[in-house]
């Protein structure tokens, strides 16, 4: 009965009696128990009976106030819920349990969500591939052998199963707007700051390079999350507030065809990108262009070696940092990735971090000079199609040697470095029966004009109603 039913109707019967909200949350543990033993989406799930018990309580005590009353969700493993360990995937975490909720978490509590456990994560959330060493790799749901991406991939692929009506990511490199690619389903990065997070035990001075996130198989169903996630926090300095709602961004379809695009390709040749996921985008953009969205190829002035080169010295400085206030006492138990971040970031100096913020001021200059014509940018939301889930990530792109572990994630650097909002919108299946997206980028604090766009393009070309085919 839920199967084909928006999460705005599934709102609507359980606050008018149509539908229990056990009935609710027992549909999404069948669908769980089916079809989590072959994606590995959610882990540390809370005992079955708990969860419906929680779902009963509700029922009695018929809160239908709250937005999110009764509505499953799970938790990245990356993110702190009381009651769950927060593991972060890595072996010598596996015993860590959070005293306090992560901000966020506590205000989908309030709103009267139900967490019924945590999502999979790349290991200590560094890698763009969902694998750990505590519960293995996450499936792509459309085919079990290859990458859901990361490392927000369990959370991805449980929407994309159903197996949630939505969840949260954390974005630094990708991780909410390549699974969301992956899953032909959509992946939100809002500019840092609309979700709050607990910033008050930071003692360095770093830009915001990762943000909380989320995913939906359509905006009007993400707009329900994200709306109780938003709001600035005395806990968080950078944080701020949006005059309005996600679900009231609606536009006519004079206003959807009045937008323009910049297509930004693969940077002027410097990015390397398989030729399909290209061809996928460009005609897509194609498609836009047929109902009068104006789109115009165009080669950015940015340096691609000055914005990979502050984006790096930013992101190692930030994962060393990080790192050191884990106390991870052996760091060669870390992953490749994460201990060739922290020798990276160990070697960085206050000179090479002045030289980073100048150079990202300077890529800024020119984008900000670009959105003088054009509402979003827009750049492929993975340089690769979906690959074997058992590597750790790939090291050749179109026959050509990687130089580091990370470059096959170039495409998400613009929009993390420069704090612009961006949501991965699907585009389309590759011969193989793989999806891909495209990222829809937009001026920074200009998450409402972004979502209005999405909602918009879905309802063109309605990709939330192509699922996958899982037994």
């Amino acid at each position: 009965m839920l199967e084909n039913q928006s999460i705005k109707e599934i709102q609507k019967n359980i606050n008018s009696r149509q539908i229990s909200i056990k009935e609710v949350v027992q549909y999404y543990l069948d669908k769980i128990d089916k079809l989590n033993p072959d994606l590995n989406a959610i882990v540390l799930q809370k005992d079955r009976e708990l969860i419906i018990k929680e779902a009963i309580e509700k029922d009695n005590n018929k809160e239908i106030d709250k937005p999110l009353n009764g509505l499953p969700i799970a938790i990245k493993d990356l993110s702190d819920v009381v009651g769950f360990k927060t593991t972060y995937g890595f072996p010598g975490s596996r015993n860590n349990k959070p005293s306090r909720n992560s901000l966020f978490v506590n205000r989908l509590i309030d709103k009267g969500a139900i967490v019924i456990g945590k999502t999979n994560t790349a290991e200590l959330g560094v890698g763009g591939h969902t694998i750990n060493r505590l519960f293995g790799p996450t499936s792509n749901v459309y085919d079990l052998s290859k990458s859901a991406a990361g490392s927000s991939g369990g959370a991805s692929s449980a929407v994309a199963a159903g197996l949630l009506p939505f969840a949260d990511g954390t974005d630094q490199m990708g991780s909410c707007r390549g699974p969301a690619a992956y899953a032909n389903i959509y992946g939100f990065r809002p500019t840092p700051g609309l979700i709050s997070v607990d910033r008050t035990g930071q003692s360095f001075d770093l830009p915001i390079l990762t943000t909380p996130g989320c995913f939906a198989r359509n905006p009007k169903d993400m707009s329900i999350l994200l709306d109780e996630m938003v709001g600035s926090h005395s806990m968080d300095k950078f944080s701020f507030d949006l005059d309005g709602s996600f679900k009231n961004q609606n536009i006519s379809d004079k206003e959807f065809s009045a937008f323009k695009i910049g297509w930004l390709s693969n940077m002027n040749v410097d990015y390397n990108i398989e030729k399909d996921i290209l061809e996928i985008c460009e005609n897509k953009l194609k498609d836009l262009e047929k109902i009068n969205i104006k789109v115009e190829a165009i080669k950015p002035k940015i340096k691609n070696d000055i914005l990979w080169n502050s984006w790096t010295t930013l992101r190692a400085k930030s994962i060393y940092e990080d790192t050191l206030a884990m106390n991870i006492s052996d760091i060669n138990s870390m992953t490749f990735q994460a201990i060739w971040e922290y020798n990276k970031g160990k070697e960085i100096k206050s000179e090479d971090l002045q030289l980073a913020l100048v150079q990202k001021q300077q890529c800024l200059n020119q984008i900000n000079l670009i959105f003088k014509n054009f509402d979003f940018l827009a750049l492929p939301s993975a340089q690769v199609f979906p690959f074997d889930k058992n590597l750790q990530f790939p090291k050749k792109l179109n026959n050509i040697e990687l130089d580091t572990y990370h470059r096959w994630l170039e495409v998400f650097v613009l929009s993390s470095l420069l704090e612009l909002p961006t949501i991965t919108i699907p585009v389309g299946f590759n011969k193989n029966g793989m999806p891909m997206g495209m990222q829809i980028i937009g001026r920074n604090k200009d998450d409402f004009k972004l979502f209005s766009f999405a909602k918009k393009y879905e309802d063109v070309f309605n990709f939330s109603k192509i699922k996958p085919k899982l037994n």
